[in-house]
């Protein structure tokens, strides 16, 4: 599959998303948010201390959960396939010191980059739906020495919903299988957990983290 048509399946799945709202359960203007379920889950603290660390994250979208990493004192920078997803974010954050916001592809932005980061994460993002023989060797040589990556995804046993789009494919694997990737690509070590729905009721998200 193209870049073109990895772009124009994800600018569709954009085109139906309706923003974040401005302010949480708790009123505050942004926060951090790893599963499907507003104001639920682990926040940041899976990631550790950010100040003045650098992140980047693939699969940015509006870049709400970005935002929040900046106004921590992170220097983040935020990837997205979908042009229109980063227009949105550089208008609703562009006014935060130590964001950046670009389009392309996971891959090819891995592969290309000379930079290194402390943290990699992706929530629902492009580890979901990138081939991870060819993404987690490249997340691991972006990974800066005691760097971290993490990422989330609808638990498999509750991934019903379709893909985006027919000809995108989607990775539903397991934390186990994960983990043994994430070994087998040059990863230290490797964990992972199940976060259940609010009351046990809902889709649960799988959160995996990995250390260089």
């Amino acid at each position: 599959m193209s870049i073109a048509e990895i772009t124009v399946a994800w600018e569709r799945y954009a085109r139906d998303r309706t923003p974040r709202r401005d302010r949480n359960a708790a009123g505050a203007a942004s926060w951090f948010n790893w599963t499907s379920h507003p104001d639920h889950g682990p926040d940041e603290a899976v990631l550790g201390d950010l100040r003045g660390r650098s992140v980047l994250e693939l699969g940015s979208g509006t870049g709400c959960n970005l935002a929040h990493l900046a106004t921590l004192g992170a220097r983040c920078v935020g990837l997205d396939v979908a042009p229109s997803q980063t227009a949105k974010a550089i208008a609703r954050w562009g006014h935060l010191p130590g964001l950046e916001f670009t389009t392309g592809e996971a891959v090819d932005t891995l592969a290309t980059t000379p930079d290194l980061f402390d943290v990699v994460y992706s929530v629902f993002g492009a580890v979901w739906f990138t081939d991870p023989d060819v993404l987690l060797p490249l997340m691991r040589h972006a990974l800066a020495p005691g760097g971290v990556i993490a990422f989330s995804h609808t638990a498999p046993a509750d991934a019903a919903s379709p893909s985006p789009d027919a000809c995108v494919r989607r990775y539903d694997l397991d934390g186990r299988q994960w983990v043994d990737l994430l070994v087998r690509h040059g990863f230290a070590r490797a964990e992972w957990d199940v976060i259940e729905g609010p009351g046990g009721r809902g889709p649960r998200t799988l959160l995996v983290r990995a250390f260089a």
